[in-house]
């Protein structure tokens, strides 16, 4: 399970230096994806198997279910860490999450988000302000 977050700084080159208890359960290639709320969301295989799945069975006649599945499907790597534990996040995907230098590596259950620190300190603190609303809205799905 991922769980947790770690502050990290993009080097020059775009190389992100991934927690060590995230790579571990990552597996030597894994997915990296544009996700919501400007974040990237980093997968092992199997987790990016079963979303592929779930993407894939969306109905193509609905419009927005063909924009989710591009965007999702045509914003996503393949990823191999190098004898460092770092991954290069490439141009787009580093122009999606708004990322420069600070980055926030937070883990989600199932994988782990990669965050620009300023849109993850804005997420959190609204997030905070909106926690007992959001836990209510939650009753709907039995939590």
């Amino acid at each position: 399970m991922f769980m947790g977050e770690s502050s990290h700084n993009l080097d020059p080159k775009g190389r992100l230096t991934i927690p060590a208890k995230f790579r571990n359960q990552l597996g030597e290639t894994f997915v990296i994806a544009k996700w919501m709320e400007h974040s990237l969301r980093a997968m092992p295989l199997d987790v990016w198997n079963l979303l592929e799945e779930q993407l894939n069975n969306l109905p193509i006649g609905k419009k927005d279910a063909r924009a989710f599945k591009r965007f999702v499907m045509a914003g996503s790597m393949q990823a191999e860490f190098d004898k460092q534990g770092r991954v290069i996040i490439p141009a787009n995907l580093k122009e999606h999450a708004g990322l420069e230098k600070e980055v926030v590596v937070t883990g989600v259950g199932d994988s782990f988000e990669i965050w620009s620190a300023d849109n993850w300190q804005a997420y959190t603190a609204e997030t905070a302000e909106n926690f007992d609303e959001i836990a209510e809205g939650l009753v709907d799905f039995d939590f």
